[in-house]
C-alpha cells in the first residue's frame, strides 16, 4: 500500500510517498481503508523532528483521518468512521485503537471528517474540561481562520457562548464569520476594537494558539475571573512570559491545554467527547471548513502551505 513517510526528519519537501506493508491488526484495533488525511501541524513538526513525538525513521505521517471500516471490534464493515493517532494513518489503510475511531455522522463527508478529530476535540477540550465555559459567556479566539480557531468558534456557539475573532486579514476575518463567529476584529488594533465590542468589560475566555505578541494584550482583555487557554504558539516568537501580579490584581487564569496528553493516558475520554459532539455535527453547528485539498502524492507539498500560512480552514488530502 502506498503511504506519505518521513525518511529523515529534514522538513516537509523530503516527504516521500512509496509502498510499505500493509498494517496488522491488534485484537482492539480497527482496520480502515483511509479516504481523506486531514492536515494538521503535529504532521509539520514530525517531519522536522521538532515534535514530542519522536519516532524512529521512517514512518507514516498522518493524524487525523476518515474513512471505512475494514474490520474491527464495535465497528460494522464498510461503516463510515473518522479518527485521530499520534502519526501513521497517511496511508491507503491504517490500524488504530477502537478508542480512537468514531462513527462519521452521515451529515459529514470523510473530508469533514478528516478535519473534526484533532481540532475539534482540542477545541471541547480547552472550551468544556479547561476553560469551564458557561452559556452565555464571551469568547475571543486567535488564529480564527486556522483549523483551530475555526473549531474553537464552532464549539463555543455550539455550547451557547458569543464569540469573537481576531484575524490578520480581511480574508481570514471573513472565514472566521462564515464558520459561524458573532464578530471579527483585525490583528492590528484588536485589543481597542475587543473592548468596543464589550462595552470596556472584556471577554471570559480566550483561546491563544497563537502566543508571541498577542499573549499580554489578551491578558488584559479578560473580565474579572477570565481565562485565558494556552492552545499554541504558532506566531513562532518564543514563549511568552505571565507576570503573576497581572493574575492576582485582576483574579484571572492562565491555563495549559494539552489535549493529546490527558486523552491519550485516560481510555474512553475521546469517545466520550465524540459523543458530547455529535449533536454539533449533526444540527450543523460543527461543520469544518475544508480549504485547499491535495492528493496523497502532495503530502509534503500540502505542509510547506501550511508552514507558508497559506492555507485557510483544513486542508485534506485525498487517498481513495
Amino acid at each position: 500500500m502506498r503511504a506519505a513517510q518521513v525518511l529523515a526528519p529534514t522538513g516537509p519537501a523530503d516527504v516521500v510517498v512509496h509502498d510499505v506493508p500493509e498494517p496488522t491488526p491488534a485484537p482492539d484495533d480497527v482496520l480502515v481503508e483511509v479516504h481523506s488525511i486531514g492536515i494538521s501541524f503535529p504532521d509539520l513538526l514530525l517531519s522536522k523532528g521538532e515534535y514530542q513525538l519522536k519516532p524512529d525513521p521512517p514512518f507514516t505521517l498522518g493524524v487525523d483521518f476518515a474513512g471505512t471500516v475494514v474490520s474491527g471490534p464495535g465497528f460494522s464493515p464498510g461503516q463510515r468512521v473518522a479518527g485521530v493517532s499520534g502519526y501513521g494513518n497517511a496511508a491507503e489503510l491504517t490500524s488504530v485503537h477502537r478508542d480512537s475511531v468514531f462513527a462519521l455522522p452521515d451529515a459529514l463527508s470523510f473530508d469533514e471528517g478528516a478535519a473534526v478529530p484533532m481540532n475539534y476535540l482540542t477545541a471541547h477540550f480547552a472550551l468544556v474540561e479547561r476553560g469551564q465555559l458557561r452559556d452565555g459567556e464571551t469568547v475571543l479566539v486567535h488564529g480564527a481562520a486556522g483549523g483551530v480557531g475555526t473549531a474553537s468558534i464552532q464549539v463555543a456557539k455550539g455550547f451557547g457562548a458569543r464569540t469573537v475573532a481576531v484575524a490578520s486579514t480581511e480574508e481570514k476575518a471573513q472565514v472566521a464569520l462564515d464558520a459561524g463567529a458573532d464578530d471579527a476584529v483585525l490583528l492590528d488594533g484588536w485589543k481597542d476594537a475587543v473592548a468596543g465590542l464589550t462595552g470596556g468589560r472584556g471577554v471570559d475566555l480566550v483561546v491563544d494558539v497563537v502566543g508571541g505578541d498577542v499573549f499580554t494584550d489578551s491578558l488584559r482583555s479578560l473580565s474579572t475571573q477570565g481565562r485565558l487557554l494556552v492552545v499554541g504558539f504558532a506566531a513562532g516568537q518564543g514563549i511568552p512570559e505571565v507576570k503573576v501580579n497581572r493574575l492576582l490584581l485582576n483574579n484571572i487564569d492562565v491555563r495549559g491545554v494539552g489535549w493529546g496528553a490527558y486523552a491519550m493516558v485516560r481510555p474512553g475520554y475521546m469517545q466520550e467527547q465524540w459523543e458530547a459532539l455529535r449533536p454539533l455535527m449533526e444540527s450543523g453547528v460543527v461543520r469544518p471548513p475544508i480549504g485547499a485539498t491535495y492528493d496523497l502524492d502532495d503530502f509534503g507539498q500540502a505542509l510547506l502551505d501550511m508552514e507558508a500560512r497559506r492555507t485557510l480552514g483544513k486542508s485534506v488530502v485525498h487517498v481513495h
